[in-house]
């Protein structure tokens, strides 16, 4: 066995057993907590809807493992067990060019694996998030959403997978370099681009009318010297129960987005609050940091497929035959996730700091009662749990937990 295989599969067994320790630590500390409210919210969540975020919360625990597990068979299959190997054959059969193979193999093989991820994806909808009463989404809808997909992921994914192919075949040793100016201009232009022209094919955006709300949030964005193109409610109701609030585009086209799910269970105070933390974000150049490490850490991996892409061993420890371009392409984005998996908790804990950070922005800005008001309703209509395991969430959680980030936030921490 070529010994890149086994460094593979080693590896992304490690990875899935690591996932399901994780998620039976998170699922017995969840449960043993179930039947007790957190004394920091005794007075605000009743044990009613502490229970039902623990269930909630164990439910998607205990399907996640399910998801871990066929995604890793899967992912097997397509590497070392032959799948790809067989949609090569199938492409080259055609007998196209390199480019046109390559595009068609790409794209192909995006859609197949969407496709084996559709029953788990309908059955999180309408089984899970149903039982719990956060579904909205019609059967109807849900195919529409995924035409939608598929027809954009032609019509943005062909070209891109076609630059990207010609430069790795026409541009010399440093096409790595071309590709990656490539990914991140393309990159920004779907940032420039998501407000205005992708997110409204999924969802209605209405313009906030005038009234106290718009009141306080434009008086928050002049002391925040925050420049938007317009404040907007999103029709979030069409699809799930669940509220959030966001920032989206940048310079001309930033925009502020409430979903209307949101709205209906915040008061003007807190809304604005909420607002101030997503600003805070801004304000913080996190969202510029956190692009720049994207970059950064795309250029690295470029370079390193760069290197790859000349190894026949890299090709033959994957399960394909006949190296490619896209052959590299595809085997690299498949298997980054494996050899990055364990670089998800230093990730994992920047992004907490980012959101202590925004949330001190907010306080600054606002009453941080109210924003505390905010939090608390979020994780109540969210079913969000308030006690997870504390290994789980230092790995995984792009957010502190409940407790942590409301200490923080009334200066008791």
């Amino acid at each position: 066995m070529n010994t890149f295989t086994i460094i593979f599969v080693s590896l992304l067994g490690l990875s899935l057993l690591t996932e399901l320790w994780l998620a039976n630590r998170h699922i017995r500390h969840v449960t043993a907590n179930r039947d007790k409210v957190p004394d920091a919210f005794r007075n605000r969540i009743t044990l009613a809807e502490h229970r039902k975020a623990a269930d909630y919360t164990i439910a998607h625990t205990r399907f996640g493992r399910i998801e871990d597990t066929y995604g890793t068979l899967l992912l097997a299959l397509w590497t070392v067990g032959g799948g790809l190997e067989w949609l090569d054959r199938v492409c080259r059969g055609f007998g196209w060019g390199e480019l046109t193979t390559g595009t068609l193999f790409i794209l192909s093989a995006f859609i197949l694996m969407g496709l084996f991820g559709l029953p788990l994806s309908a059955y999180q909808t309408f089984v899970i998030e149903n039982r719990f009463g956060f579904n909205k989404t019609s059967a109807q809808l849900f195919v529409t959403d995924l035409v939608k997909k598929t027809l954009l992921l032609g019509v943005l994914g062909a070209p891109l997978a076609v630059a990207a192919l010609w430069l790795m075949q026409e541009t010399g040793a440093l096409w790595w370099v071309y590709v990656w100016l490539l990914w991140s201009g393309f990159t920004l232009l779907l940032v420039w681009a998501y407000p205005t022209l992708i997110a409204p094919i999924f969802n209605k955006f209405t313009p906030l009318k005038e009234g106290g709300v718009r009141s306080r949030i434009q008086s928050l964005l002049e002391r925040t010297g925050f420049r938007s193109r317009g404040i907007f409610i999103m029709d979030g109701s069409r699809r799930s129960a669940h509220g959030n609030a966001y920032f989206t585009g940048f310079g001309k086209t930033k925009r502020i987005v409430f979903f209307d799910t949101l709205l209906e269970h915040l008061g003007e105070k807190e809304i604005e609050a909420v607002l101030a933390h997503e600003l805070g974000h801004f304000k913080r150049r996190h969202v510029m940091k956190r692009m720049l490490l994207t970059f950064t850490f795309s250029l690295v991996g470029l370079a390193i497929l760069g290197w790859l892409v000349a190894q026949p061993w890299f090709y033959n420890g994957l399960g394909m035959s006949q190296p490619s371009t896209h052959a590299a392409l595809m085997l690299f984005m498949l298997i980054g996730p494996v050899f990055t998996f364990f670089l998800q908790p230093l990730l994992a804990w920047g992004s907490r700091r980012y959101e202590y950070e925004a949330d001190s922005f907010a306080a600054e800005q606002t009453d941080a009662g109210e924003l505390v008001n905010a939090l608390v309703k979020l994780y109540r209509e969210n079913a969000s749990t308030l006690t997870p395991d504390p290994l789980h969430s230092a790995f995984y959680d792009s957010h502190p937990p409940a407790a942590l980030r409301i200490a923080h936030i009334t200066g008791k921490t």
